[in-house]
Parts: structure tokens; C-alpha cells; sequence
């Protein structure tokens, strides 16, 4: 793996930079994408080994061009960025909050992969992994068994963002399936993290989370493509 790149967005903090951490434990020279640079070069030099800062910010289009100028060629993307600005159900919720929401949850995974793809074309063995929410499954939402179920329709923008973003994950695994790619979603868990800072007494480890991107980053020639998948390894019903 010494010869691979990664680059993973939103990795300055959170789930984001374990995935980063890991992966140069792992061998590989890490892009760690932070749109602010400080916070970003921090990142870089707490997680150490081959970590390169780059200056990514999702909703930025400019942004985006200028940081996929800086890489040649690109092994794995990892769409980590995300965030949650509203957690009221639709029936309170505002249309802002949405798009604010889309921007990043789901508009910024399509602009990032598009914009990088180039790159990932040169890689043999491109593997594209999008951090998504268990959350944002429609079939544990509609399950009397999981705790979904309950919330009623809380956190409406954030969870159908993940939805969106479990659909776009299957047509790029679709689109992309003659070209050897690997595009997989995954639902790291509730984590101990700035988004989830509410719920950091329940919340698990990120590092537990992190691990299962970095297993799907790292999957083999013969490892699945268009899944959605728990941190554990388990599938997760769309």
C-alpha cells in the first residue's frame, strides 16, 4: 500500500481524521481535506507519518477545482464531510436548513467525486466509500424493532440527506461498475463526535467507526460494490 493515495474529506476532526489516521497507519500517503486550513494542518500534524493537508471545501466549487488540481492520480476518496444544522421534524422544519443540508450532505459528495474521478480513473483499483447513517435507512426507520422508529421524523433534513446520499452511492456503483470501482456506503454508528455532541455520553468511539470506511477502502478486487454497510461489517437495508 505504500504506493497508495487516499483522500478523505472533512478529515480534520471526528470520524474523518481517524479514517485519515488509519489509513496512513495502513501505509498510504492520506489527503486530509479541511476546508479551513489551520484546523486542517493541525490534523495533519497529529496524525503524522505521510498526511498532506488539502484545502477542500465541499460547497465551494472553486474550492474543489483547485484542490483536484493537486492530485494526479487517486486510489480512494473517502466522502466524509457532513453535517447537521436542524433536528426538527418536517412539519417544523425550514427549507434553509435543507439546503444548507443537501449542500454538504449530498450536493458536495457529487461535485467532490465528479471532480476528482479523473484521478480515480488512474488508479487500478479505485475505491469510493461514503460516510452515511444508519439514520438514513428507510427500512430500519419503518422497523418497529429499531430505535428509528421512535423519532418521530426528528432530524428530517440530516436523515433524508443520508438517503439521498444511500441512492447516489448505488448509481455511482452502477455507473461505474465496468470500470472496476468499489462504491460502497457506510453507517459508522452514533459517535462521540461535534455532531453527535448531544448524545457523547452514549456515543462509541470514533475510531470504531473510522475502521469500517477503511475496511471498505481498502476492500479486495472481489469485494462488494453498491452496499450499504454497518461499521460492524453487517448490511444495512436501504
Amino acid at each position: 500500500m505504500n504506493d497508495s493515495t487516499a483522500l478523505v474529506t472533512g478529515a480534520n476532526k471526528g470520524i474523518g481524521k481517524e479514517i485519515a489516521r488509519q489509513l496512513v497507519a495502513a501505509g498510504l500517503t492520506v489527503h486530509v481535506g479541511s476546508r479551513d486550513a489551520e484546523r486542517g494542518e493541525q490534523a495533519v500534524e497529529e496524525i503524522g507519518g505521510d498526511a498532506r493537508l488539502l484545502v477542500l471545501d465541499v460547497t465551494d466549487t472553486t474550492s474543489i477545482e483547485a484542490a483536484a488540481q493537486h492530485v494526479e492520480r487517486l486510489d480512494i476518496l473517502v466522502n466524509n464531510a457532513g453535517i447537521m444544522v436542524d433536528g426538527r421534524p418536517p412539519t417544523e422544519a425550514d427549507v434553509d436548513g435543507f439546503r444548507r443540508t443537501y449542500e454538504t450532505n449530498v450536493f458536495g459528495v457529487l461535485a467532490v467525486t465528479n471532480a476528482f474521478l479523473p484521478a480515480l480513473r488512474r488508479s487500478a483499483r479505485p475505491r469510493i466509500v461514503n460516510v452515511s447513517s444508519g439514520t438514513g435507512s428507510l427500512s430500519w426507520s419503518t422497523d418497529q424493532e429499531q430505535r428509528f422508529v421512535f423519532a418521530a421524523g426528528s432530524a428530517a433534513a440530516y436523515r433524508s440527506s443520508k438517503a439521498a446520499l444511500n441512492a447516489l452511492t448505488l448509481f455511482y456503483a452502477q455507473a461505474l461498475a465496468t470500470e472496476d470501482f468499489k462504491v460502497n456506503a457506510l453507517a459508522p454508528g452514533l459517535r462521540a463526535t461535534d455532531l453527535n455532541a448531544y448524545a457523547a455520553a452514549s456515543a462509541g468511539d470514533p475510531a470504531e467507526g473510522a475502521a469500517g470506511a477503511v475496511r471498505l477502502a481498502l476492500l479486495p478486487d472481489g469485494g462488494p460494490t453498491g452496499q450499504f454497510f454497518s461499521w460492524d461489517g453487517t448490511t444495512v437495508p436501504w
